[in-house]
């Protein structure tokens, strides 16, 4: 089965202004009187959660495993004049690709669940590596109370009118790991005319496990906020998305 990463014209297809000013309105808000002029997103895709930071004034740098993706993220950061630094990296191996360090390093997109739970403390290491004294480790992730079987968008409309349905299938298995199903369908003329689907693999990340490793690691002002933050506050019964914010210690 293949990727979605694979396919950027159809990662993207969700993607809209008001998207973008919603999420460049999540980033002043945590941003916010934090002295943040840099920032390195180690998961950063097409770059739809992280290229509205340009917009706040903030230098971006970027990795992912996916050299379509960046490419993709390459190509959207061309045509807004965004000057930006991307690397191909396994966020498990960052230290390997940047010798420098950032205000705010993050993850965004709940792309940690990619690896397993053993992993995640040296992924949050590797990140702290790259974190300026008294600078921000930031991740975003999702919040999985029950074993939610289906998972529907709201349909995307294409420029020439077709419509775009996506819902997502979750298989849970065994291990307490998650099997998305991505299901794409496309209409014309109220007929479906392409269909699409793709499997990823998720290893829920528990957030006891995630706030425990940056307190060890020194971090401070450990601060849980719903994404996104204009949405209210976190509620850990009603928030399906949240992101941390820490800050590491002079």
């Amino acid at each position: 089965m293949s990727s979605v990463y694979d396919r950027t014209d159809i990662y993207d297809l969700f993607d809209s202004p008001k998207k973008d000013a919603q999420t460049r309105a999540h980033w002043q808000a945590v941003f916010d009187g934090r002295p943040i002029r840099s920032a390195l997103d180690v998961s950063i895709g097409t770059g739809s959660l992280t290229l509205p930071l340009a917009d706040l004034g903030v230098s971006l740098y970027g990795s992912d495993l996916s050299g379509s993706m960046l490419a993709r993220c390459r190509k959207k950061a061309d045509e807004r004049g965004i000057a930006i630094d991307l690397r191909q990296s396994d966020f498990r191996e960052l230290t390997s690709h940047f010798d420098r360090r950032f205000d705010c390093v993050m993850s965004t997109g709940n792309s940690l669940a990619y690896v397993t739970n053993d992993e995640i403390t040296g992924v949050l290491e590797q990140m702290d590596a790259l974190v300026e004294s008294g600078g921000y480790l930031c991740n975003w992730d999702r919040i999985v109370r029950q074993k939610k079987r289906f998972y529907c968008y709201n349909p995307a409309f294409l420029p020439n009118g077709d419509r775009v349905n996506l819902m997502q299938v979750w298989d849970h298995l065994s291990d307490g790991s998650i099997v998305f199903n991505l299901l794409y369908t496309f209409e014309r003329d109220n007929k479906i005319f392409q269909k699409e689907h793709f499997e990823e693999h998720y290893h829920p990340v528990p957030q006891k496990l995630l706030l425990d490793k940056l307190a060890q690691l020194g971090y401070e002002d450990i601060e849980v906020k719903a994404f996104p933050v204009q949405f209210g506050a976190f509620d850990p019964e009603k928030t399906e998305w949240y992101c941390v914010l820490a800050h590491k210690a002079k």
